[in-house]
């Protein structure tokens, strides 16, 4: 019999990583910890070349959703008490540890429940709104991307090991008019600079809140064809 230092983790229990789905409030918490995270947001700026100048102007576009990114590890061959879980999640993995590998627990029990994240709601024709929580990180979004790279296996080729990568995208609500602050205010014109690529619509999304304004933008500039603009023009983006 071996006697040492106990597991600390059977004292005191480390924090789990917890996802949550929010349709119905069913809690997923990971086996293992990340080990990191990553978090990544971007923006979009627009070149305008001015004739015989060394470098295009730029202009803010608009930008991006927040992304977050990690690898979850998973294991049912050698995974003890320690593990992330219900009770009877934890006894279950305890016990198998102690066993012969053609007892093993298949993996993808607990990897599925993770991938079956990105399943459309059928009522609300969407995936599910998730709230991604561990200590001081908390996020709520969409699974947008994972990949199940399974690593071990039985002898009856069940895999018992496996590492998830995935990625989340920050959920935001549709901007309303009323809720654009004051010095987004459309209420007074202003004047933008057309990029390659830009629309009506995608300025009056920007500027007013929603597409269908793209109308009021194409009267004030006498434009007729509204998929015709000139890059490098100035559009002129009146108060409502």
């Amino acid at each position: 019999m071996v006697i040492g230092i106990p597991n600390p983790n059977a004292v005191a229990p480390i924090s789990k990583m917890c996802i949550t789905n929010t349709e119905n409030n069913k809690k997923i918490f990971v086996l293992y910890n990340p080990e990191s995270y990553v978090q990544e947001r971007t923006t979009k700026f627009s070149e305008s070349a001015g004739v015989s100048s060394n470098a295009p102007s730029t202009q803010f576009v608009h930008g991006s959703t927040e992304t977050l990114s990690m690898e979850l590890f998973f294991d049912t061959y050698s995974a003890g008490a320690e593990i992330g879980g219900t009770a009877i999640e934890k006894a279950k993995m305890a016990g198998t540890s102690l066993l012969s590998s053609s007892f093993k627990v298949d993996v993808r029990e607990y990897t599925l429940k993770i991938y079956e994240l990105m399943i459309i709601d059928k009522g609300a024709h969407v995936p599910p709104l998730l709230k991604i929580e561990w200590s001081s990180l908390q996020f709520t979004g969409h699974l947008v991307s994972c990949s199940q790279r399974f690593v071990k296996f039985n002898e009856d080729g069940m895999p018992v090991r496996a590492v998830l990568n995935v990625k989340f995208m920050e959920h935001k609500e549709p901007t309303k008019i009323a809720e654009i602050t004051p010095t987004e205010s459309p209420d007074t014109a202003k004047y933008r600079t057309v990029a390659q690529g830009d629309s009506l619509w995608q300025f009056s999304g920007k500027e007013y809140g929603e597409c269908s304004s793209w109308r009021v933008i194409a009267r004030a500039n006498g434009i007729v064809n509204p998929r015709l603009l000139d890059s490098g023009g100035m559009l002129k983006l009146p108060a409502l």
